[in-house]
């Protein structure tokens, strides 16, 4: 048994790094799918501009001992408005047009690739920016997402909910804390801590296992700047906010350069379907 286990964990293993990081829009999905990666891109927030280095980091243990680290960052960028910029660079792996047979067999070449996704709900659009090829792509923000200033809470670092933090629960296996306030990377910031635990014998467990999902939220920033999950596998994911400057960011930052071709998705419900491409203009 223990041994089907180590040879279960060393697939496992061999299948993430294979996937290779994915990178994202920050903290609310991204092209991912980072994360995104930027905070705020599912709300409005105005008058708390800042910039930072969001990083996040994964570790797991395997059942042989072996420990696997994955680590991405992104460049996150928010102005007054609440226009948010977030930029990402991944090395990805594999044998690129032909790469394989002048390496040597078995030979990978590694390449970066970087995505920068401009969330404007000053405009109504999201841009995604390819520096390689100088265009850009606008997507239509949805006309029935609240784009208010300072709407509610700003969506998680991380994609999903821990279970249990879905409404109100009763759950006797869900347990709720609220974290004393402390200094996180600079930024004062409140915490709450859900921890769930799975009975033993409800998933085919011997023993009670737990998940745990842990938010800090900066009152000033209106975003959490921190954010641990452990899941069901010990895996545990951290995304933080570093190197945070309270400043107005470059206005340029949110526009396609004036050099890129900007291409315009058709748009949703109640807006203009027909397709445009312009020559560095953003409308």
């Amino acid at each position: 048994m223990k041994k089907s286990l180590i040879i279960f964990g060393l697939c496992a293993a061999t299948a993430l790094f294979a996937q290779g990081p994915r990178p994202g829009r920050g903290w609310a999905g991204g092209p991912q799918g980072m994360p995104g990666m930027g905070p705020g891109m599912a709300r409005t927030i105005t008058g708390a501009p800042y910039s930072a280095v969001e990083v996040r980091e994964s570790t797991q243990t395997l059942p042989n001992g072996n420990v696997i680290t994955r680590k991405t960052e992104s460049n996150v960028y928010r102005d007054s408005m609440g226009r948010v910029r977030t930029e990402t660079t991944v090395q990805e792996r594999g044998p690129r047009n032909g790469a394989a047979a002048t390496a040597g067999a078995g030979a990978q070449t590694q390449t970066s690739r970087t995505f920068i996704t401009i969330h404007d709900p000053v405009a109504g659009v999201t841009r995604e920016l390819n520096p390689t090829t100088k265009t850009a792509h606008e997507t239509p923000l949805p006309t029935n997402r609240g784009r208010g200033a300072n709407t509610a809470a700003a969506p998680r670092p991380v994609r999903g909910n821990a279970p249990g933090t879905r409404g109100t629960t009763t759950d006797p296996n869900v347990k709720t804390e609220t974290l004393s306030m402390q200094t996180i990377n600079g930024v004062q910031a409140t915490g709450s801590r859900v921890t769930h635990t799975v009975p033993a014998g409800q998933r085919g467990n011997t023993l009670a296992i737990q998940t745990v999902h842990e938010t800090w939220m900066s009152p000033d920033l209106k975003i959490p700047v921190m954010v641990k999950d452990t899941d069901l596998t010990s895996r545990t994911t951290t995304t933080q906010l570093t190197n945070i400057l309270r400043t107005e960011p470059d206005p340029s930052l949110f526009q396609a350069p004036s050099d890129y071709t900007v291409t315009k998705a058709r748009g949703g419900r109640g807006q203009a379907r027909a397709p445009q491409a312009n020559k560095g203009v953003i409308n």
